[in-house]
């Protein structure tokens, strides 16, 4: 099980993705969380979280959105110029970040010249950045507004009925994902971080049916397992998106053991659940606004860094990565008073500033978590 759900999670496209589209089936991609992934799955369209994994060069990247600005969405934007995102059937940007709301612009003036990379539908999503009774209403107006798109461009309808349908499976997936950090936490730790994560990331690069079915199985089959990593130590991740397997692996080698994270591409995603007793459209406004543990979100540090403490007493870790991506400035002031904070309570910290995709400095990056290690020890 593990083994195929790696091949989900090293690649953009995956045996899940080419099934549905034979089958004549449509594919929706998103680059953040706030995108609410019930309303694609209640039209009969696939949600696919987009990523920048596999990358090799920015060249593409770098002349619409120029060096100096965060590598994620500039890895998304290769990748759509390079034709490996050409199984998409539409697009929906947010304003996940100013870069992230930048790759809007920028995707929509790279298909001016190069043909074939903008996929039929392409909108863009508005996020408000803070939560007020007035600012739910118009998240809900906004939905409604995707709704409708959605549904004239695909010539589908989406049922009050169908929208409680995917949240309740969508909640299945979040309640067995808790099941895994339970398991990652564990005192005999049974699975690596490396592999915690390609499950995670798999949640969102394959039909959701699938992915719970596929998971039930694998924590069956991680439960079964004696191979425990009894006297490692136990590390949290902190910060900016990370989908990047290669990196996790690289921290592990240095004698740690990822038990728990606090990332987008982790456990943020499914921290908490839609209501299924309300209308399905305020449900899906008030859990998706709601999610506070981004610090896009205005007013809610104090929410933040309690739940990274929480995290941190249930997995009883020994010491704390906090990374961002290189001009991430969210991810990157936050972090530093995460580090002064959490350092005053006692808790090991490294704060660390690194490239996403191609230019990943593997040698300084060791090279830091390697004297971390030594530090906690």
């Amino acid at each position: 099980m593990i083994a195929e759900i790696r091949d989900i999670a090293y690649s953009v496209n995956n045996r899940y993705v080419e099934t549905w589209k034979n089958g004549g089936n449509k594919v929706v991609g998103f680059p953040c969380t706030f995108v609410p992934e019930e309303i694609l799955h209640a039209a009969g369209i696939l949600p696919f979280r987009l990523r920048g994994v596999g990358t090799k060069t920015l060249s593409i990247g770098d002349t619409y959105y120029g060096p100096v600005i965060c590598s994620f969405p500039k890895c998304i934007l290769q990748l759509a110029g390079q034709g490996d995102y050409s199984f998409l059937d539409g697009t929906i940007i947010t304003n996940g970040c100013d870069s992230m709301r930048r790759l809007d612009e920028c995707w929509r003036k790279a298909g001016e010249d190069i043909e074939g990379i903008l996929p039929g539908f392409f909108y863009y999503f508005g996020v408000p950045h803070k939560v007020t009774d007035y600012s739910i209403r118009w998240f809900v107006d906004e939905i409604r507004e995707l709704l409708s798109a959605l549904e004239g461009h695909f010539e589908t309808e989406i049922t009050e009925q169908a929208l409680k349908q995917s949240i309740e499976i969508y909640n299945t997936g979040r309640k067995l994902l808790r099941k895994l950090d339970g398991i990652r936490a564990s005192d005999d730790v049974v699975i690596n971080g490396e592999d915690a994560m390609a499950i995670i990331i798999a949640s969102s690069s394959m039909p959701r049916e699938d992915f719970n079915t596929l998971l039930e199985a694998t924590l069956s089959e991680v439960k079964k397992s004696g191979a425990g990593m009894a006297g490692k130590k136990r590390l949290m991740i902190v910060g900016s998106a990370n989908d990047d397997l290669d990196f996790i692996r690289l921290i592990e080698d240095s004698g740690a053991v990822v038990v728990a994270d606090t990332m987008c591409f982790g456990s943020k995603s499914y921290v908490d659940l839609v209501d299924e007793t309300t209308d399905p459209v305020d449900a899906l406004a008030r859990r998706y606004l709601s999610h506070s543990y981004c610090p896009r979100m205005f007013g809610y540090y104090k929410e933040r860094l309690d739940y990274i403490r929480k995290k941190a007493a249930a997995a009883r870790i020994d010491g704390i990565i906090l990374q961002n991506i290189r001009f991430c400035d969210l991810h990157g002031s936050e972090n530093g008073i995460f580090e002064r904070d959490l350092e005053a309570e006692g808790i090991p910290c490294m704060r660390m500033e690194r490239e996403y995709g191609p230019l990943v400095e593997t040698g300084r990056i060791k090279m830091r978590v390697d004297a971390f290690m030594e530090r906690i020890s």
